[in-house]
């Protein structure tokens, strides 16, 4: 009776860790559910699962083992800035992040910190646009327009157009800014990195005319001077950019 053979189905190598496999732990949370936040893991067979970029593994898993799991997505090109979130500690694009097997055997997958969270791995940047809107993030010329000015075309030389690269190429992933402390305690009020880099850009655009009323939206003491250079933003961005060196750009402009 005591030396009765166990059943085999009431284990499986997947409850171990061993080399066969590796393991992608995903945050959950549904406001339906009268539940706390909870971690789903899912072993993975390395065999079956080359090196792939994080976005396919998330859909590989919705679609053969959990169709619940939520996450945005969208060009799949690393330019809509959809797949933001947590991975394996950095803020980063899904759809640029590679993962492989051979390298790591274990994923972990946040939504972005300090975001209030809609569910799973979907934050609410409500905020974050509502910021975005605040900078008229759009050209602004001469109130009075002559009828034969409207359909002339605002032509930019090389030399204006090259001060832009490095600021056009931002995507508003909002990566860096919910990497960065400051915006963490002050949301609703600090910018963050993304949007004053935007702000920079427009600044820098030769064709807009209201540089001036741009530069004293950004006088009040905490919308830009939070930033304590602390640079996890240009740490994270998944383009490359410098928001940490544009914010001091910025700090320079509005004392002028």
């Amino acid at each position: 009776m005591f030396l009765q053979k166990t059943e085999k189905y009431l284990f499986d190598d997947s409850y171990y860790v061993n080399s066969t496999f590796f393991y992608v732990r995903i945050y959950r949370w549904n406001p339906y559910l009268s539940l706390k936040p909870w971690f789903n893991i899912f072993p993975l067979k390395s065999k079956d699962v080359k090196q792939l970029m994080v976005l396919d593994l998330l859909f590989h898993i919705k679609n053969k083992y959990d169709s619940t799991i939520t996450f945005r997505r969208s060009c799949r090109e690393g330019i809509c800035g959809s797949c933001s979130m947590n991975i394996n500690g950095i803020n980063s694009l899904a759809c640029l992040k590679n993962f492989d097997p051979k390298f790591s055997q274990f994923l972990t997958i946040y939504p972005l910190p300090h975001m209030l969270i809609l569910k799973d791995l979907i934050c609410d940047l409500t905020n974050f646009y509502n910021q975005y809107r605040l900078i008229k993030p759009w050209l602004i010329r001469e109130k009075k327009y002559d009828k034969n000015q409207i359909k002339k075309e605002n032509l930019q030389s090389k030399i204006d157009r090259f001060a832009l690269d490095g600021l056009y190429e931002c995507i508003l992933c909002a990566c860096c800014s919910a990497s960065c402390p400051s915006y963490w305690w002050n949301y609703d009020k600090y910018l963050g990195p993304a949007i004053l880099l935007q702000t920079y850009k427009w600044l820098m655009d030769s064709r807009d005319l209201d540089s001036k009323n741009r530069l004293n939206f950004l006088n009040n003491t905490l919308r830009i001077s939070k930033c304590h250079g602390i640079t996890n933003c240009t740490k994270v961005c998944p383009k490359n950019l410098n928001p940490a060196q544009i914010i001091n750009f910025l700090k320079y402009f509005s004392k002028i």
